[in-house]
Parts: C-alpha cells; sequence; structure tokens
C-alpha cells in the first residue's frame, strides 16, 4: 500500500495494515507465523465490528468505514454537498484503483491457501447486538457503501458509490457524527463524538410553541447561510431549554448542523477548538448548557472576546446556544444597583455585568407553567405513555407530586408520569 497518495493514512490503521501484509506474504513459507497473524487479525476485526455495529461481508464493511472516515483534500472537498474538480481527482482515482482491488480479494480461496476455515465466515456475518458508535442510518450506510464498491462495475462506478457518500453522509468524525465535545489531551484540544444522543424531538416539549418557534425560525436561516443570531434560553428549571437544543441536532443533523458542548472551564480553550471548526463544510452550535458565572469566575471574558470584541471575525459557520436560570448570566448584587456603594463606577460594574448577556441577539424566556398548564403536560403524556388511570386519580397524583417536588414544571412531569408507570401495579 506504498503507492496510495491521498489516502496514504490507511496504513496506519493496525487491522487494514496487517490483513494487506497477509495477502502479500500467503504464498511463503512460513505459514505458522501467517495463521497466528490472521486470528489475531480476525479477532480486531470482530471487536472493531461490535463496536461501530458492522455486519455482512467485515472485510467489505471495514473497508468502506476507513474510506468514510478518511480526511483528505480530496474527501473534505466532498462533504455535505462539495465538489473536486481539477488534478485532485486524478489522484483519488489512482487511490481507488488500488483499494478496488482490495474488495476483489477471494476469501474462500485465501481461507483454503492458509487452511483457516474462519475465514469464510467473514463474507456474512450478522452482528449479534447492533449498539453502534454511530446513528443507525450512518451505519446502514456504511454497511451499504460496503456492498454498492464491492459491486462497481469499473473504477468510474467505485468513485460515485464513495463520492455520493461523502455529499450525503459527510467525510470523519465531525461528519459522521451529531455531537461532540472537547478534552485537551497533552498540548492540543481533541474533539470527541458523543456516540448516544437521546432521540428528543420537538413534540416531546408540550407548550413553548412561540418559543420552540423563535428558535427554529433562527437556526434554519443560520442552516440556509442568512443572518443569524446567537441564542440564550433562560428561565425556571426544568421548562426545557435543554431539550429545545437538544431537539435541534436531531431534526437538523441531516441538513449539515452539528454540536459541541462547552463546559465554562473549557472556555480558554476556545480559539483553538474553533480554529478546526471554521474550515469544515458543517453549521456548527456551540452548545453551553446551564451557564452561569460568580463575581469570581472570569471565564466569561473569553465567551465575550469570541462573541464581539475580539480582533478575529467569528466564522460565519459557527453561533453559540446557551441555556441558564438566570437572564443576566452572572450574579448580581442588589447594593450594586443603590446609590450608596463602595464601587466608584458602579455603573461601569453593572454594565460589565450585562454586557454579555447582551451578546445573545435573540433571548427565549422558558417560563414555568401555570397549574392548568402542568395539567394539560401531565395529561398529554400519560395518555402517550398509554397510563391507565383516570383523570381524577392522574390530577390527584399531578397535585402531590408537584407540591413534594419544588413546584411545576415539565420535568416535574416527565418525572410523575415515569414514577407512575414505573408503579403501575400499586396505584
Amino acid at each position: 500500500m506504498e503507492e496510495l497518495v491521498l489516502y496514504r493514512a490507511l496504513e496506519q490503521d493496525e487491522i487494514f495494515r496487517n490483513f494487506t501484509w497477509i495477502l502479500n506474504h500467503q504464498d511463503t513459507r512460513c505459514q505458522e507465523g501467517i495463521q497466528t497473524l490472521c486470528y489475531e487479525t480476525m479477532h480486531k476485526l470482530l471487536k472493531a465490528a461490535s463496536e461501530l455495529g458492522l455486519e455482512g461481508n467485515l472485510w467489505h464493511s471495514y473497508l468502506a468505514y476507513l474510506l468514510v472516515t478518511q480526511e483528505n483534500p480530496y474527501s473534505l472537498a466532498l462533504e455535505n454537498g462539495g465538489q473536486a474538480e481539477g488534478s485532485i481527482c486524478t489522484f483519488a482515482a489512482h487511490d481507488f484503483h488500488i483499494i478496488r482491488n482490495l474488495f476483489a480479494i477471494d476469501l474462500d480461496k485465501l481461507s483454503r491457501t492458509l487452511k483457516i476455515p474462519l475465514f469464510c465466515s467473514l463474507p456474512d456475518y450478522r452482528n449479534p447486538g447492533i449498539h453502534s458508535s454511530f446513528s443507525g442510518h450512518v451505519r446502514s450506510g456504511i454497511c451499504s457503501l460496503g456492498r454498492s464498491l464491492n459491486a462497481a462495475e469499473d473504477l468510474d462506478a467505485f468513485t460515485r458509490e464513495v463520492t455520493a457518500f461523502y455529499r450525503t453522509f459527510g467525510v470523519g468524525m465531525l461528519g459522521l457524527h451529531k455531537a461532540f465535545r472537547i478534552k485537551r489531551v497533552h498540548s492540543q484540544v481533541r474533539i470527541q463524538p458523543i456516540p448516544n444522543i437521546a432521540p428528543i424531538d420537538f413534540g416531546e416539549l408540550i407548550g413553548y410553541e412561540g418559543a420552540k418557534a423563535k428558535l427554529i425560525a433562527n437556526t434554519e436561516a443560520f442552516l440556509k447561510g442568512k443572518a443569524a443570531n446567537n441564542c440564550l434560553l433562560f428561565g425556571d428549571a426544568g421548562t426545557g431549554k435543554s431539550t429545545s437544543i437538544k431537539a435541534l441536532i436531531n431534526r437538523y443533523y441531516r441538513q449539515g448542523l452539528r454540536m459541541v458542548e462547552i463546559y465554562k472551564h473549557q472556555f480558554q480553550e476556545l480559539n483553538e477548538l474553533i480554529g478546526q471548526l471554521k474550515k469544515r463544510n458543517y453549521k456548527f452550535i456551540l452548545y453551553l448548557d446551564d451557564l452561569s458565572f460568580e463575581e469570581s469566575e472570569l471565564e466569561y471574558k473569553y465567551l465575550k472576546a469570541l462573541m464581539e470584541g475580539g480582533l478575529e471575525k467569528k466564522p460565519e459557520n459557527l453561533l453559540i446556544y446557551a441555556t441558564s436560570n438566570r437572564r443576566h448570566l452572572i450574579r448580581e448584587k442588589f447594593s450594586e444597583r443603590q446609590e450608596q456603594s463602595d464601587d466608584l463606577h458602579k455603573n461601569d460594574t453593572v454594565q460589565e455585568k450585562l454586557s454579555l448577556a447582551a451578546r445573545f441577539g435573540i433571548q427565549i424566556y422558558f417560563g414555568a407553567p401555570e397549574p392548568v398548564e402542568f395539567q394539560e403536560i401531565v395529561k398529554t403524556l400519560a395518555i402517550r405513555s398509554q397510563l391507565s388511570l383516570s383523570e381524577e386519580q392522574l390530577l390527584a397524583e399531578a397535585r402531590k407530586w408537584g407540591l413534594s417536588h419544588g413546584g411545576l414544571s415539565g420535568r416535574a412531569a416527565r418525572q410523575l408520569i415515569d414514577h407512575l408507570c414505573g408503579n403501575r401495579d400499586e396505584i
């Protein structure tokens, strides 16, 4: 595989490296050493299949997985509907010719040559329990790509299948996953995928139609390349602020939306993170959940500089969405607004604390529901959960639950229904 150019990084994958070495040395006399490597490679391939959710012809599915995770000038040009033109296509065709030959390997013949019958089980592998690190449609897309590439009649057909996947699904970690978190590893900020995203949609948040519509409209404008604002969702606890933002990534992932969750102790990493995101052909939301600051916490200054005020312009493919129980984000004291204060420039102090919230062009309020609204939420959730209680019993339980669980909220309603569903026999 020394002849690969754009896809040279394939050699860094141990399974690929071992498998191609076995193919190149299958006719040597040292059969015992090769057999040991074969069993070790099959073990690692089965382990990868379990983690990735691969099935079918495992060798073909794994090759397809490697192809769609390769970030190189060709694949990045094509991601999310992009175009690749010129001599870069010539280099890609060169590599695809080599990789296509790997799909043509006769595993039955390899099994007979090496006297390892287990190779014959690789072409028709059924995953015993699909728990993929990818979402279902991406996992299925990778397995389908493996079948399509194997069936490709010529190099042009092979190339069309690969490029169609890049345009439709994306490329690499940022293309194939919905949401991410960051972690500093030694001296570098690493973006890590969050594999299991709850399948939340806006239908699960009952009420707040105006608030949801405002958030959706801003996000759709962002995805269409129109002017859009950073958003602050504030209000009472448990009212659906975080649920609304999580619902966005499930609804708009296939339109190129990606989300990166950031904690306030990581704000100093923002510039390095943005350097990795701004060149990609996706729209990114930096998600700051439960954002608030005490007086002694100065991390908000990093965020202010990013949103407005720094020399470098914020990338057009990035917005910031935050949730908070505080409208102004930074803790304020009543004494700061009194005429008698130790602060010589108390107005400057107040304005400094308000300046961060002011950088969110859209501020959306989520208030606690009124008792009647809370009852409607409970009744709707009970119907969805097929809870067989009379309305009188249900509302009696709702009143007791609200008194004993710190007030009325959508979260409290959900918790009540979960409690009742888990104790059906005792009610």
